[in-house]
């Protein structure tokens, strides 16, 4: 249990953290948030991405069935990351608005 609590604790910070560092590179708000599910992909799915190009229907079909046997735990700890990236964008958001302008 209390990896789990830590677990949560670490993918929303580690997330939040990219994700406010990308926002200020780049200035693109939600960025991270559109490209999480990829992330997702690539920590599910325990394949290299090359496998989606060279055998697709193999590779789409072996992470589906990785994403069907995921845990609750694992779907609590992936969308603690996910809130990450999306409080990042708020927290931009508001000092953007607030007069801060990051790079």
């Amino acid at each position: 249990m209390v990896q789990l609590i830590v677990s949560i604790v670490l993918y929303f910070v580690i997330f939040f953290g990219i994700a406010f560092i990308l926002n200020m590179l780049l200035r693109k708000t939600w960025l991270m948030a559109i490209l999480y599910p990829v992330v997702v992909v690539m920590i599910v799915d325990d394949m290299s991405t090359l496998e989606y190009f060279r055998n697709p229907g193999e590779a789409v079909t072996e992470a589906y069935s990785k994403f069907l046997s995921i845990t609750a735990a694992d779907i609590a700890i992936l969308l603690a990351g996910f809130g990450g990236t999306i409080v990042s964008g708020i927290v931009i958001k508001m000092l953007r608005k607030s007069g801060y302008q990051m790079f």
